[in-house]
């Protein structure tokens, strides 16, 4: 399987009061042709200004070094034009709220075929047929008289499908979902996986998937990156890295959970917070929270390392952690 995603060192810098503010510090990930890969870590810890580089969404005054190849080509130092071949035809995005990323005052239709219309270069009738076959792979029910109605017609579900369907609309390579299922229900949450995953199988779809919740990496993704602080701290498969973590965050972000078959007496708070831009500690930025923090851990960042077969982790001190089930 070839990579259809390769992103290397990307660092990304925003203005800030006090001057520059550093982001995030190197970031390498993969993503396969129809792989479905997991990026995890608490909120703030760069997850989602990865995907926004991505796809030219920073704000104004950010700098980006680094690189980020879609299916060969430099997405980084991508003028408008460039951006707008790339954005729904290539790589597309599903965002947390659908209420947010969804035209109140525009018919899910017309919302629909706008892409379609650019991209495909559809005409209005084909666009029309394309988006009632996109609301009905996604299972909205009675797709024809859907598309004639608002955003605000539709539950939190189905508002997130329509979302779906319309990050769809041009046939992109990769989808990049940040965070779809955070505001739903755990019943329309295992649908929204399940259809996710179904799309994947049948389309060939690539897709990265964000979250904080890793209980969602087990159930849907093969290979997972964990984010700190702007970092990626430990990467491998799935399976393997949520049984047998190799980095003390990854073990503390399982001990935290507050489902699963731990009992709610077991959990194990992480203590303090992620640090804020700009206030990182000198080394590890994760050992004023780590109970196996060395005095070699503040000396400089820990690069990535090879821990075993197709696994890697930042950190030098390589504690034995327990195995979380």
């Amino acid at each position: 399987m070839g990579n259809l995603l390769d992103v290397d060192n990307l660092a990304v810098t925003l203005p800030g009061p006090r001057g520059p503010l550093p982001i995030l510090h190197g970031v390498s990930l993969t993503v396969g042709e129809g792989e479905l890969v997991g990026i995890a870590g608490e909120s703030g810890c760069g997850k989602s200004l990865t995907a926004q580089a991505l796809l030219g969404l920073l704000p104004p005054g950010a700098k980006v070094t680094g690189s980020a190849r879609f299916a060969g080509a430099e997405l980084l130092g991508l003028d408008n034009r460039g951006w707008q071949r790339v954005r729904g035809a290539g790589i597309s995005m599903v965002f947390q709220d659908p209420t947010a990323a969804l035209h109140p005052m525009l018919t899910v239709g017309r919302q629909l075929t706008e892409h379609m219309r650019v991209h495909l270069k559809l005409d209005r009738r084909a666009a029309d047929r394309r988006a009632v076959e996109l609301l009905d792979q996604v299972r909205i029910p009675d797709p024809e008289r859907a598309v004639r109605a608002y955003p605000h017609q539709f539950s939190g579900g189905m508002r997130q499908r329509v979302a779906i369907a319309i990050a769809l609309a041009a046939k992109p390579r990769l989808l990049i979902a940040d965070e779809p299922t955070t505001a739903l229900d755990v019943t329309v949450q295992a649908g929204i996986l399940a259809l996710l995953d179904r799309l994947r199988s049948e389309t060939g779809l690539a897709v990265a998937f964000i979250t904080h919740d890793l209980g969602v990496l087990s159930s849907l993704t093969t290979r997972s990156y964990v984010f700190y602080a702007g970092r990626v701290v430990e990467t491998g498969p799935t399976g393997a890295l949520l049984t047998e973590p190799r980095h003390p965050y990854t073990a503390a972000l399982l001990g935290a959970r507050p489902h699963g078959t731990q009992a709610v007496g077991t959990l194990r708070p992480i203590p303090g917070g992620p640090p804020a831009p700009g206030e990182l500690p000198p080394g590890c930025a994760f050992q004023p929270r780590c109970n196996f923090a060395e005095p070699s851990c503040t000396t400089a960042p820990p690069p990535l390392a090879p821990v075993g077969t197709d696994r890697s982790a930042a950190c030098p001190v390589r504690p034995s952690l327990e195995v979380v089930a």
